[in-house]
């Protein structure tokens, strides 16, 4: 708290208890629709299967939690440099990763309700109903379809399955034809990571910015999946958003450099977003695509999906990518170590997180309800729903509430307003009573309230309400600036 000594302490109501956390996804898509976060896509057309659009308040939280990336990546290290490519992409850079041959999940229907499911994962669960622990990985169409009919496996409904059939993940399209026909020449592929973008990249980063190992390249980009099943909100869906780092490196150091990453990456989540660090955790991957020899994924213990859920991936990729691009390019993609007096082809270390994932982890591990006793003693305990987000994530940093709408109080509000708004977020709300606009505050994560009323006329102060304490403080007008810097 501030040690102005124009500052008083204002009587106010105490939150008491700390009472629940979210408890559904339903609950979920309801307070996040409801105050303004995430919507529906498409919805006035009956919605758009798992795709969302984010209002006001969520593409603000979704900037400011971009920004803390990028600022721990780039702005606070001297190795690590910023790229925005193209979603699309020439195709064989597909080729040479592997996409275009083998990025294909295995598809079953509920011939009743013509619910999809993947296949390998229906059949995994059936086994494990009965405690049988099976590995469905990597499993063709037909064999599935034989495990499947051997075992008499059906539906979670109980109904008869499709035959199991191939279902390509990436979405194709066509570029520069004037019809509909997609042909070997034309198509083009709507991009399925991000990645690939920076290993097409990395020759010209050497090339022009005239960088040493290691160094990283990331960037914040759009990726595109045509999931089968796409159905946890925000967690999974067909759009989705990638905040990458390749880090290119020479192969004797990467034990050392995946330590510190992964140390990196999961002080980020606590320090910088300010996750619980107990509903944090990493987990080990049995197994590896044969190019990786480790990796890891940063958990989340989500409330609403029911358990750990990966939120980002640590990979120790090894020379595959660069590798398989000088091979289909023809370009030469390796490079010169002057130490040993050879030339070698960089290894590689990622880190990946979904940008989507953090969002939806922020708002539930912010989100509380409780029981507030008002300032007057004999008034029963109230509820309120808090968001108790870190203040830099918050979307809104200041909202500016005058007591009525009589216009000398308007004027002095926008006056405030217009004041503190080049360095803060700020909201004006004057409708609806001053109780109930605290209340809206809260359940967006607004740090801060300014109350003008009409004693602010007379003593040129007003009353600052914290969102967490509710503690409220009588500041003068023209030192707000100034507190609020110390605040943030």
């Amino acid at each position: 708290m501030s040690k102005n000594k124009s500052e008083q302490i204002v009587q106010n109501s105490k939150p008491t208890t700390r009472n629940s956390k979210l408890e559904s996804l339903d609950q979920f898509k309801s307070w996040a629709k409801e105050n303004g976060f995430i919507y529906a896509s498409s919805e006035i057309y009956g919605g758009f299967s798992a795709v969302y659009d984010y209002g006001h308040y969520g593409i603000l939280l979704k900037n400011n939690i971009q920004k803390l990336w990028e600022k721990s990546m780039t702005q606070m290290r001297d190795d690590v440099y910023l790229l925005d490519s193209g979603i699309f992409m020439h195709p064989k850079t597909w080729q040479a990763s592997g996409h275009a041959a083998g990025f294909a999940d295995v598809l079953v229907e509920d011939k009743e309700t013509h619910i999809r499911y993947r296949a390998d994962h229906l059949v995994e669960e059936w086994f494990e109903k009965k405690g049988e622990k099976v590995d469905m990985d990597k499993k063709t169409p037909e064999e599935l379809a034989e495990i499947i009919k051997e075992n008499d496996i059906k539906s979670p409904e109980g109904n008869e399955l499709t035959e199991p059939r191939s279902f390509n993940l990436m979405l194709k399209t066509n570029m520069g034809t004037t019809d509909n026909t997609l042909t070997d020449e034309n198509v083009v592929y709507a991009r399925a990571e991000t990645c690939q973008g920076i290993y097409l990249e990395y020759k010209n980063y050497m090339d022009t910015i005239r960088l040493k190992l290691p160094f990283g390249i990331a960037q914040v980009g759009k990726a595109f999946r045509n999931e089968i099943v796409a159905r946890q909100f925000v967690f999974r869906t067909r759009e989705f958003e990638q905040m990458e780092l390749q880090y290119f490196h020479k192969p004797e150091n990467k034990d050392e450099l995946f330590e510190m990453w992964k140390e990196e990456r999961m002080k980020w989540h606590i320090e910088e977003l300010g996750i619980d660090p107990e509903k944090l955790r990493f987990k080990k991957h049995e197994k590896l695509v044969f190019y990786a020899s480790q990796a890891f994924d940063i958990e989340y213990d989500f409330n609403t999906l029911g358990g750990f859920k990966e939120l980002e991936g640590i990979h120790d990729r090894g020379d595959y990518d660069l590798t398989q691009h000088a091979e289909f390019s023809g370009q030469k993609l390796d490079y010169f170590d002057q130490e040993n007096n050879t030339r070698i082809v960089p290894h590689i270390m990622e880190t990946s997180v979904g940008l989507n994932r953090i969002l939806m982890m922020v708002l539930e591990d912010a989100w509380t309800e409780e029981e507030v006793k008002p300032a007057e003693g004999d008034k029963p305990a109230e509820t309120r729903v808090v968001l108790k987000i870190k203040k830099e994530l918050a979307p809104i940093k200041v909202a500016i509430l005058p007591l009525s709408k009589k216009e000398p109080l308007q004027k002095l509000a926008t006056e405030l307003q217009a004041e503190i708004r080049n360095d803060f977020m700020t909201v004006y709300d004057e409708t609806a009573s001053i109780g109930k606009r605290y209340r809206r505050q809260d359940e967006i994560g607004t740090p801060y309230c300014i109350t003008i009323d009409f004693d602010s006329l007379e003593d040129k102060a007003v009353t600052i309400r914290e969102r967490d304490s509710m503690e409220q403080v009588r500041i003068k007008i023209d030192e707000v600036k100034a507190w609020l810097d110390s605040k943030f």
